[in-house]
């Protein structure tokens, strides 16, 4: 089948797969704890995708054009077994790229089982190193060095580059952006800061707390110069900057203050089995469905196909008045 291009003219190249919607954290801007509290009913087991679904749908996304598949949250290291599904996707023709998100917290464990499986490389959530700062990030009281040690072991299982993941709250953890680019300066690692974002419906987002990437850029660049690189592929999130003293590099993500949705080539699989083809979506169409109605690779494909061909999403670029009060799918639900 014909790789489908939106009504943007724009491929479908990446899959995130959303594995469960539970976490171990309770990071405001993606599942409050005020929300998700100890009675909170996440989705039953029956409702959620088995991996054997999971990888017959990834193989209908495969042959409509998808080439890096990543595997999310939720935090995913709580699906139990999930090095037996990496290595199901592992096998899948064509894949060119198989990654997984975490949060760190039980990577440490898990890293030489998910090496072995096939998976590529790790991202891993940090948005401080300050234990108390780490806390109101995170929503638990968890230390931040147990996400260094998955760090460790992830570099140590050969599951690099890691590309560490910061999202930047004004008022909450700015005041350690420093100390976090410190720490990683002279790794293999790539630390990426993100713009507070609107996802969801549930983080109280204001934009007043959004810390521009222009504005972290400057205050990481006062101290230690930095140099623009170029994309490493086309489409990439991050933009790039090395340290001109060859101290390895940074990314900013500034979704909100320069949004790249004419470049998104990014499908999401929700845990329930819908196809996502906006992080700001307000809905998703049910692959889940026709899946255990017995419908053909073929047809699934077919769906996949058509749905992506009919997109029009550009959420970021389209940020108003119109698109801020829509319902949104929380973020837990379809990965980052």
């Amino acid at each position: 089948m014909e790789s489908p291009r939106d009504n943007l003219d724009r491929p479908m190249r990446d899959l995130r797969i959303s594995v469960t919607d539970r976490c171990n954290l309770r990071c405001p801007y993606c599942m409050p704890k005020e929300v998700f509290g100890d009675r909170y009913e996440f989705l039953p087991r029956a409702e959620i995708l088995t991996f054997e679904e999971i990888t017959r749908l990834a193989r209908s996304f495969v042959a409509t054009g998808v080439r890096k598949i990543r595997i999310t949250g939720g935090e995913p290291l709580l699906r139990a077994d999930l090095p037996d599904l990496v290595e199901r996707l592992s096998k899948i023709e064509d894949v060119e790229d198989l990654t997984l998100t975490t949060n760190g917290l039980l990577l440490a464990q898990h890293a030489q089982a998910l090496a072995k499986a096939g998976l590529g490389r790790v991202t891993v959530s940090l948005d401080s190193l300050d234990a108390g700062v780490f806390k109101d990030m995170s929503g638990r009281a968890h230390d931040p060095q147990a996400v260094l040690a998955g760090i460790a072991a992830a570099e140590a299982a050969g599951l690099g580059p890691i590309k560490v993941n910061c999202v930047v709250r004004r008022g909450v953890n700015d005041g350690t952006v420093l100390q976090l680019a410190e720490h990683f300066r002279g790794t293999p690692h790539v630390l990426r800061f993100i713009e507070f974002m609107d996802v969801g419906t549930l983080n109280a987002w204001d934009l007043s707390e959004v810390v521009p990437a222009k504005e972290l850029l400057e205050q990481i660049a006062s101290r230690w110069p930095l140099a623009p690189v170029d994309p490493a592929y086309p489409g990439e999130v991050a933009r790039r900057y090395a340290y001109t003293d060859g101290a390895g590099e940074i990314g900013m993500i500034a979704s909100v203050t320069a949004p790249f949705c004419g470049d998104c080539t990014r499908a999401r699989l929700s845990t329930k089995g819908e196809l996502v083809t906006c992080l700001f979506a307000t809905g998703g169409v049910d692959l889940r469905a026709p899946l255990r109605s017995g419908a053909s690779d073929e047809e699934l494909a077919q769906i996949v196909a058509t749905t992506w061909s009919g997109r029009t999403d550009r959420y970021s670029e389209d940020r108003s008045d119109r698109t801020t009060d829509l319902p949104r799918i929380e973020m837990f639900r379809i990965g980052g």
